[in-house]
C-alpha cells in the first residue's frame, strides 16, 4: 500500500505531460564553433605531427564545442544508473530472473559491483535511480526513489507502458540530472536488452535476427526464443520509428526513457554525455528522435559484444572510443571512457606548442 501511494504521489507531482520535456529540448544549442576552431588551431600548434593523436584530437575538439572551452577540466563527474524491470522476462528472454535487478542495485549501493570499482578509478560519483524496479529496495542516502510503476508490461502482448508513462520516464531523467562537468550513462534491468533490441530493430529497419544478442548469456534456444518474441512484438505494435515517445511506450523500459531524459538534460546544460553500451545506445536512439540536436553532445564509450550495438551506433552517427567486448552495462564502459576524455583534455592543457618546446615546426 505504501509503495502504491508513493507511486501515485510521484505521478501527481510530475510536470504537465511533455512540458518539461519540450522546455528542455528547446534549450539544446549547437556546439560552439568558435571554441572548436580555436581548439583545432591549438592542436595544430602542439609539438607533434598534425593529427598524430588521431581520435583524441577529434575528442578534444568535440569537448571544446560542447563546453565552449578549449582546455576544459572535468572535476565534477557523475555516472547515472537508472534501474527498472521488464514484463517481457515472462517470455524467458533472460538467463537471470527479474529479482536480480533489485539485488544488483543493492550491490551498487554497497559498493561491490564492477561499476563501483571502475567509477572509483575514474573518480566519478554514482547516481543510482529506481525508476521501475518490480521489488522494493530499502531506503538509502544514495538511492533516488522515482518509481513510475513496478516494471513495464510484457511488450510481446501489449504496450510496455502508456504514452504518458513514457513521457514521465523521460522527464524523470531530466528532473534527476544534477549539474556536473561530465556525465556517464548506465543502467540495470533484467530483460532490457530485449527492449533495446526492439528499439534498434525499429530505428535501423533491420530484422530482429540481425539485432538481437545474447544479453545476459542465454543459450542458442533462448536466443531463438528472444528473436521470435521481438519479431512478434514489432509485428503487433508496428511502432513509428520516428516517434521516439511512441516507440518507447511500445517496447521500451522506464530506465531507457530516463536515460534519454538525462542525456537531453545534459545536452541542454552543455555537458558531455558518455553513453555506455547497447541499452544506453538504444536510449540515445529515443532521445535523438525527440531532439536531434543532442547528437553532437554524445560520446560513444565503446562497442559492446551485443550484435545490434554497432548497427545502433552507425544509425546514430557515433564512433566508439573502445572495443573491449564488454556486455555488462551498468555504465562500466562509460567509466573506462572517462580516462580518454581526461587524456584529450589534458593534452589541450598541458602539452607544449612547437614554440614553447623550442622544437622546429614542419615548415621551419
Amino acid at each position: 500500500m505504501l509503495a502504491d501511494l508513493a507511486i501515485a504521489a510521484t505521478r501527481a507531482d510530475s510536470t504537465a505531460a511533455g512540458t518539461l520535456l519540450a522546455e528542455t529540448a528547446a534549450r539544446v544549442a549547437s556546439l560552439n564553433s568558435d571554441a572548436m576552431r580555436l581548439a583545432q588551431a591549438r592542436l595544430d600548434r602542439l609539438a607533434k605531427p598534425a593529427g598524430s593523436l588521431g581520435r583524441l584530437e577529434e575528442l578534444a575538439v568535440q569537448l571544446a564545442g560542447i563546453t565552449g572551452q578549449i582546455s576544459a577540466q572535468f572535476e565534477q563527474r557523475l555516472i547515472y544508473i537508472f534501474a527498472a524491470d521488464h514484463g517481457v522476462v515472462a517470455e524467458r528472454v533472460s538467463a537471470y530472473p527479474a529479482v536480480v535487478t533489485a539485488q544488483m542495485m543493492a550491490n551498487y549501493l554497497r559498493g561491490g559491483a564492477a561499476i563501483n570499482v571502475l567509477a572509483r578509478l575514474a573518480d566519478a560519483e554514482l547516481v543510482t535511480v529506481d525508476v521501475g524496479i518490480a521489488g522494493e529496495l530499502s531506503r538509502h542516502p544514495r538511492l533516488l526513489m522515482r518509481k513510475i510503476a513496478h516494471g513495464t508490461r510484457n511488450f510481446s502482448r501489449e504496450p510496455a507502458m502508456s504514452r504518458q508513462q513514457a513521457v514521465q520516464a523521460v522527464e524523470t531523467g531530466i528532473a534527476v540530472f544534477r549539474p556536473c562537468q561530465l556525465a556517464g550513462m548506465g543502467e540495470m534491468g533484467i530483460g532490457n536488452s530485449s527492449s533495446a533490441a526492439a528499439i534498434v530493430a525499429s530505428v535501423t529497419g533491420r530484422p530482429a535476427g540481425e539485432v538481437v544478442g545474447r544479453g545476459t548469456g542465454i543459450d542458442d534456444a533462448g536466443l531463438q526464443r528472444k528473436i521470435e518474441v521481438i519479431q512478434r512484438a514489432l509485428a503487433l505494435h508496428q511502432p513509428d520509428a520516428d516517434d521516439g515517445i511512441g516507440l518507447l511506450a511500445a517496447v521500451g523500459g522506464f530506465e531507457i526513457g530516463a536515460l534519454a531524459g538525462a542525456m537531453l538534460a545534459a545536452a541542454a546544460a552543455r555537458v558531455p554525455v558518455v553513453i555506455d553500451g547497447f541499452i544506453a545506445t538504444a536510449a540515445a536512439c529515443i532521445v535523438l528522435r525527440v531532439c536531434p540536436a543532442v547528437q553532437p553532445y554524445l560520446i560513444a564509450a565503446h562497442c559492446s559484444a551485443e550484435r545490434g550495438h554497432p548497427l545502433a551506433l552507425e544509425v546514430l552517427g557515433l564512433r566508439p572510443l573502445l572495443d573491449l567486448e564488454l556486455r555488462l552495462g551498468e555504465g562500466t564502459g562509460a567509466a573506462l571512457a572517462f580516462h580518454l576524455v581526461d587524456a584529450a583534455a589534458r593534452i589541450m592543457r598541458e602539452m607544449a606548442t612547437f614554440d614553447e618546446a623550442g622544437v622546429a615546426g614542419r615548415d621551419a
